[in-house]
């Protein structure tokens, strides 16, 4: 468990600029707590010489003291209420804000995502499918939204349910399943969200949701999607983090089946009931992968000189648009691993590349 003060220090590391799952790591693992990464920051920004915004204590202090008025939690990755599923996708929020839940099973989880706009027989087979999976010992994950969500959620009120949402705790969208919010935790339900208090949803911010929807599920199941949609984004997250996926089949009339018709075609599970998603998912047994093998905890980089301007030269020269692995850009660039991670945490700090997956790199344009 971290202290009051450790905490108040993840919060205001989490919520600085340009700060994401992956720095906030790569910050761990060279000054070996979030205290010693905040004392850090000013003289790494130096070198990169881009201004940041590094959130202040009574920032931080006011947001811990607004989220306790909603009965919600800050829960940091490796303390006992922290998701165990969700500790081994990459770039796994350190920081999740947390409301409810202390019931359910969060290792026997089943993501339902599908249409805002789903039809009739999409909603019946959600409630359908949902309410199964809730009778036999899940707990069903989805988005609050409308449609399919919306749906999955109604249908395991009674038996269990966790809502992810996309904006802050005091933003929950769309607003007509506010209520809904308060149903799934009277309850027992949880809500999650990563996103600070007062953050409105954008529509970047629910890829970010989604891939909390596949990350705290052993399997997603798609029931009506369109050829572009989130429900798709969400169910290639699920694929990158290792999870099952099914898809409910549907008519080739209908374009909110073709998405779901093509993840069938691409060898995703066909469902027509939710014993179908449960003889796959067997057990549910986290220990059944090797990708979920062990918490992670710092691997912490020793302390090395400062790279010079020639490294760093180097290294912007080895990268491109096209991710890269990290092993990779060691050998071609010839610096040192430790010179490499400085290099890098710089240069994400100042907003010039992007990880992808968690592992690879690129700059970005």
């Amino acid at each position: 468990m971290l202290t009051d003060a450790q905490r108040i220090a993840w919060l205001r590391l989490v919520r600085s600029d340009n700060v994401g799952p992956a720095t906030f790591r790569q910050l761990l693992n060279r000054f070996a707590s979030a205290e010693a990464a905040l004392e850090a920051l000013p003289s790494l920004l130096k070198r990169t010489g881009k201004p940041l915004r590094i959130t202040s204590q009574a920032a931080a202090e006011d947001e811990i003291a607004g989220l306790s008025r909603y009965g919600a939690r800050l829960v940091a990755s490796g303390e006992p209420d922290y998701p165990d599923l969700l500790k081994f996708i990459p770039a796994a929020p350190p920081l999740v804000t947390m409301a409810g839940g202390a019931n359910l099973d969060w290792q026997r989880t089943v993501g339902i995502v599908g249409a805002r706009n789903a039809s009739a027989a999409g909603i019946k087979m959600t409630r359908m499918l949902a309410g199964d999976l809730g009778e036999r010992g899940y707990t069903v994950v989805s988005g609050l939204a409308r449609g399919i969500d919306t749906a999955a959620h109604k249908a395991t009120l009674n038996t269990g349910t966790i809502a992810v949402l996309a904006g802050g705790f005091d933003k929950i969208y769309p607003d007509e399943n506010i209520p809904l919010a308060h149903d799934i935790l009277d309850n027992g339900g949880a809500l999650l969200t990563e996103m600070p208090l007062g953050w409105e949803p954008r529509a970047r911010d629910f890829p970010r949701r989604n891939r909390l929807v596949s990350g705290l599920s052993l399997g997603i199941v798609v029931v009506e999607a369109a050829k572009r949609s989130g429900s798709l984004i969400t169910a290639r997250l699920a694929l990158e983090q290792n999870r099952d996926v099914f898809a409910v089949p549907g008519s080739p009339l209908d374009p909110r089946a073709e998405g779901g018709n093509a993840l069938i075609q691409q060898g995703a599970r066909l469902v027509i009931c939710a014993e179908d998603i449960i003889e796959t998912l067997g057990s549910a047994d986290p220990a059944r992968n090797a990708l979920f093998d062990r918490d992670w905890e710092p691997d912490l980089i020793p302390e090395a000189q400062p790279p010079s301007d020639d490294d760093r030269s180097r290294l912007l020269a080895a990268l491109g648009p096209t991710p890269v692995e990290v092993d990779e850009l060691v050998r071609q660039s010839g610096l040192s691993a430790s010179a490499m991670q400085m290099l890098l945490l710089e240069l994400d700090l100042a907003g010039q590349i992007e990880w992808s997956s968690g592992q690879l790199v690129a700059l970005k344009y």
